[in-house]
């Protein structure tokens, strides 16, 4: 793939499904708990069918379309079609609000949207019905029972309303009456077109639209092909799982990858089945964020603590082995480090890989700091996981790690067309052809986060070591300044307490305060669990005593970790929270970010509590 005009997204992609129309099954969809499989040529049909319904319906080049819909085959469908008449696809994640889901409407002027029935209720009609510029909207016949089919059509406020069934139907139609209706469309896109917008969910302030063009994202796909940890005939045909919103630039350029090496690509209908889905369907590889890999690596910890006898210190012997474990310099082989690593590979490594389907070559992670601790555990056990780097503004990868040099705590080095430099305050800055022009309609933003160099200004803090591997600190905004003039960056203290197993979620808070204090969400079940096991807890105690009891061990719990850190980055006070924090309520964004400012304001009686003893 080269930058010239005619080698968008779109031609390199269609170009992939093409080849691989040989093949019967592309993949598939987890619908009301059953895999409903569709193959290369159903999928080639439809995205022309879609583009040319489209058109038909008078939206093309440089119109905005909006992406209202769980994770599909039938999201890709859209996507592409969308892409190959030069329309700019505006993909909205299926938990914002309806407030944000009208302002993003709004401002992007979107003319059509394509919607789940999920989510074409009552809520959604209403949202939908003063945005002057909706014209179209488009239900999926996929999820549609009759019932749904009625009500989603029952009268948003715009002009046409139809399922894609029918928008493909229509397509069809006119083809019939200009065979290459779509091609001529296609021939009109430019590399430098824009391709979507996409709202970040954001920790702070309202959604800004980061635009991303083909040739940012085009040229990010062939960057980060150089980087897969296997050879592409090694990927082609593989089975790989997909849970992480496609709305999300990452799991969307994960997808672009599958598609450029032939994978037959499963889309998940619930997380929470997720234990289910892999082994049901043996993913070769998947993609993730750092929170699922911290609830499995805490659940092999639970269930290896319910062990007894010398099956528990074979267990503590083998996890013992992985704090140290360094996926750069591997044991060799025949020494006694490698033959005690196979030993623990037979007895205990091997059926940790087993809850992961036992085919799993790899993940890869990304959406937030991977701590060293899970780094040395997934890598320990067998499993190539590795970590990138890199924002929606940047489309998305910068920087991800060189399978022959998986150094830990970094996040890799940079793509061979990205160029990274370190500012006078730390912060992250780069230039690449990946990154945005800029935020939609929103020339100050769009100015603040450039230099006037040209940089990009990440909004990170990290360090480059002497060979270009990348170390990212924290963002730059969550740093907390204390009252006595030292920085604090928290992710590693928050990672230190959910890395003991017994805390699910933390977040340190200081700012302009003495000291450091935590809100923490402990596994209250673990802990109850642990504490009866260990005689410190009666079965049935008092509520004030297992109270007691459970602040004692949080205590114990923050006081080791607390040795890891400078004396100003201890935690001094916390506070256990009733409620995990969660998108519903608030406290994460789409994408599983703290919302600290959020967090800050909603918690902030407790915190004055804190710093008030």
């Amino acid at each position: 793939m080269t930058s010239n005009d005619r080698e968008t997204l779109f031609y390199a992609l269609d170009a992939a499904v093409m080849q691989s129309q040989g093949r019967e099954f592309l993949g598939s969809t987890k619908v009301y708990g059953e895999w409903q499989p569709l193959t290369a040529q159903r999928f080639h049909e439809r995205r022309k069918h879609q583009a040319a319904g489209l058109l038909a319906l008078d939206i093309g080049h440089g119109d905005h379309v909006a992406l209202y819909m769980e994770n599909s085959w039938d999201w890709l469908v859209a996507d592409l079609a969308i892409q190959s008449i030069g329309a700019v696809s505006v993909p909205i994640y299926t938990t914002m609000s309806a407030d944000s889901i009208a302002y993003i409407l709004r401002h992007a002027s979107v003319k059509a949207i394509f919607v789940s029935p999920s989510f074409a209720d009552a809520t959604f009609r209403e949202t939908v019905q003063d945005v002057a510029s909706l014209k179209t909207v488009i239900c999926l016949s996929s999820r549609m029972s009759i019932h749904h089919q009625a009500e989603a059509l029952a009268g948003p406020g715009a002009e046409v309303s139809l399922t894609t069934e029918g928008l493909e139907t229509l397509g069809a139609e006119s083809i019939k009456t200009n065979p290459a209706v779509v091609e001529e469309a296609a021939r009109t896109v430019k590399a430098d077109d824009l391709l979507t917008l996409i709202y970040t969910s954001g920790t702070t302030g309202t959604p800004k639209g980061v635009m991303l063009t083909h040739r940012n994202v085009a040229s990010n796909l062939r960057e980060a092909l150089k980087r897969i940890p296997f050879t592409m005939e090694e990927g082609y045909g593989q089975v790989v799982l997909s849970y992480l919103p496609l709305t999300h630039i990452f799991e969307r350029m994960i997808c672009y990858l599958y598609l450029s090496f032939h994978a037959k690509i499963h889309f998940v209908e619930d997380v929470k089945e997720m234990p289910v889905d892999l082994q049901e369907v043996k993913p070769f590889m998947f993609a993730s964020v750092p929170r699922l890999l911290e609830k499995l690596h805490a659940a092999v910890l639970m269930r290896g603590r319910d062990l007894t006898g010398a099956q528990r210190k074979i267990f503590d012997w083998a996890m013992k082995r992985l704090e140290s474990y360094d996926p750069e310099h591997p044991p060799k082989a025949f020494s006694p480090a490698g033959i005690s690593h196979k030993l623990a590979d037979r007895l205990v490594y091997a059926k940790i890989r087993e809850r992961f389907g036992g085919k799993l070559f790899g993940i890869v992670s990304a959406g937030a700091a991977l701590s060293p601790t899970l780094f040395r555990f997934m890598n320990g056990i067998g499993l190539w996981c590795g970590q990138g780097y890199g924002l929606t503004e940047t489309s998305p990868v910068l920087t991800i790690q060189d399978p022959t040099r998986m150094r830990v705590g970094s996040t890799g080095k940079a793509l061979d067309n990205v160029a990274l430099r370190i500012a006078e305050d730390g912060e992250v800055q780069a230039k690449a052809p990946s990154i945005t022009p800029g935020y939609y309609a929103q020339p100050e933003q769009t100015a603040e986060v450039f230099t006037k160099d040209g940089w990009f200004k990440t909004g990170d803090i990290g360090r480059l070591d002497d060979e270009g591997n990348l170390f990212i600190t924290d963002r730059k905004k969550a740093l907390l300044k204390l009252s006595t003039g030292k920085y604090v960056a928290p992710q590693p203290i928050e990672d230190a307490l959910v890395q003991t197993g017994f805390i699910e979620q933390a977040v340190v808070v200081g700012n302009e305060r003495k000291f450091c204090s935590a809100l923490v969400v402990p596994s209250m079940d673990s802990i109850r669990k642990r504490l009866v096991m260990d005689g410190r807890l009666p079965s049935l105690p008092a509520p004030h005593i297992e109270r007691e009891k459970i602040q004692e061990f949080v205590q114990s719990l923050i006081d080791a970790a607390n040795h890891r850190f400078s004396p100003w980055e201890t935690i001094k006070q916390f506070a256990i929270l009733d409620a995990p924090f969660s998108i519903e309520s608030g406290e994460l964004t789409p994408t599983l970010k703290v919302k600290r400012s959020f967090v800050a304001q909603k918690y902030q009686e407790v915190i004055d509590q804190l710093y008030g003893n």
